[in-house]
């Protein structure tokens, strides 16, 4: 070969040149010019190579050598046992590899098919439980669920084994109809329970549907939806109170895990007792708004009813309901109505009133008492009280709310002054002028103090209008009263 030159490359090698390419891409060309081809396109790319490296320096077009590529044949795909054996030994693998594969094709046919069936037997199933399943259902209630005797399912059944398993129920509807049910229906039987409402067909009487629990309109009404604004900060005085009833109502629903390292029972309830207006109530809203359980409040007087049993009736349903919604509390206000001392009496009234007390003892430490429900009683008559409600195992632990001495006047004038727009006010010298008065004096010496300024047409309040708030409020107490506490 002659050294390269400047000269641009010959016509015949770029000849040559593109025949090779178009020999070793074009796919129409003979099996018998490959060979002469092929020698021909190394010669040629051998001389041109300087050529074309002088061309790439001058900034002419590149050429790629496509050149044909041997791959070299590797075997690791290939089971050993294939590479060892004779020719005969693998015509037989062959032929139980297509064996088997015939099998699976027959497999999924069948497969197929029997899916297709099922689908079918569940679309008219899917329709006949539709048709089925029409409002209205007749409402009843379970009474039992019984196992089905083998005796009975003698002839009517194929498979001991599932007769064995299976359950029958006694229903009683609305209509006063006790019904035996040989097959439930649409719902598990491990999901009823004796008591339990469902709805079942009108004809055949099949359970189509369970029902939720049933509780009277006057319970569902004692829940309170809106949970109160009320915090431990607008209680003052009562430090010592707010303690105790954390410790026995909120840390055991927050803090469960403490009680049971510790292997302490947390008390069931607790009992507020002491004069009218001294925070009872406020300090359960404030209990409440802490908690994220399901608040209830009952009133005393409400659960005195005219028919025998009424009374009963909505506690137990009060329970049912906190239960259904546990962790609940259950604050009674006026504890006093029912929970008076048992004595004999000849009048209807009177035994009433005992027999709704009974039901809440039974409520409190009875086989059905629940952990999970903290009942919160108050009353202002705690000497009237029957001694099983005060024993300990029902309401452990009892709270005292005295009047407020004039540390705790100081501070609660200045709680319920917090909004008003006030200016030179010695809540101290108030304090001291307001002896023996509750937190709900208070309150309303508040509001006197701003009704006066409100008339002498003020912006501000003023010492002088809380001290004329004070003598309002003393003026209406026409006597002197006495608490029983």
């Amino acid at each position: 070969m002659s050294a390269p030159s400047s000269d641009p490359p010959q016509q015949p090698n770029d000849g040559n040149n593109n025949n090779d390419n178009k020999d070793t891409t074009s796919p129409s060309l003979s099996q018998s010019q490959q060979p002469a081809d092929t020698t021909n396109a190394n010669v040629e790319s051998s001389e041109s190579q300087p050529l074309l490296a002088e061309g790439e320096n001058a900034g002419d077009v590149q050429m790629e050598e496509t050149g044909p590529k041997t791959q070299e044949d590797t075997f690791e795909d290939v089971p050993e046992g294939v590479l060892s054996g004779t020719a005969q030994e693998i015509k037989m693998q062959a032929r139980l590899i297509d064996n088997e594969i015939k099998m699976m094709r027959q497999e999924s046919l069948r497969l197929g098919h029997e899916r297709e069936q099922m689908v079918e037997k569940i679309a008219d199933n899917t329709t006949k439980i539709k048709q089925n399943k029409v409002l209205p259902y007749l409402v009843s209630k379970v009474v039992e669920i019984l196992d089905v005797d083998e005796e009975t399912q003698e002839g009517a059944t194929h498979n001991e084994q599932n007769a064995k398993k299976s359950k029958c129920a006694v229903i009683k509807t609305s209509t006063r109809q006790t019904v035996f049910l040989p097959i439930i229906g649409l719902v598990p039987h491990n999901e009823l329970r004796p008591g339990d409402l469902i709805g079942v067909n009108k004809d055949s009487y099949l359970v189509l549907d369970k029902l939720p629990a049933e509780y009277d309109a006057r319970v569902k009404a004692m829940e309170v939806d809106e949970r109160p604004t009320e915090t431990y900060t607008d209680i003052g005085g009562l430090d010592k109170q707010i303690e105790e009833l954390v410790e026995a109502i909120v840390l055991p629903m927050q803090q469960a895990d403490k009680f049971k390292t510790l292997g302490i029972t947390p008390p069931k309830g607790c009992l507020m007792y002491g004069p009218p207006g001294t925070g009872k109530t406020l300090l359960a809203r404030a209990c409440a708004a802490q908690t994220k359980a399901c608040y209830l409040k009952l009133a005393g007087p409400s659960l005195v009813q005219m028919f025998i049993g009424d009374g009963a009736k909505l506690v137990r349903d009060a329970f049912e309901l906190a239960k259904e919604k546990a962790p609940a509390i259950i604050f009674i206000d006026e504890l006093d109505a029912i929970g008076t001392k048992r004595f004999d009496s000849d009048k209807a009234g009177d035994r009433e009133v005992q027999r709704t007390m009974l039901e809440l003892l039974n409520q409190l430490d009875g086989f059905s008492s629940d952990v999970r429900i903290k009942v919160i009683a108050a009353t202002n008559r705690i000497d009237i009280l029957d001694p099983a409600l005060l024993r300990s195992g029902r309401l452990d632990r009892k709270i005292e709310f005295p009047l407020p001495n004039e540390s705790a006047r100081e501070n609660i004038l200045q709680i319920h002054a917090r909004k008003l727009n006030h200016k030179g006010v010695n809540f101290e010298e108030l304090a001291r002028s307001t002896e023996d008065m509750n937190g709900a004096q208070l309150k309303a010496v508040c509001v006197e103090a701003g009704m006066l300024a409100l008339r002498s047409n003020a912006t501000q309040l003023t010492h002088e209008h809380f001290h004329g708030g004070i003598l309002e409020v003393q003026a209406r107490k026409a006597k002197e009263h006495h608490y029983f506490a």
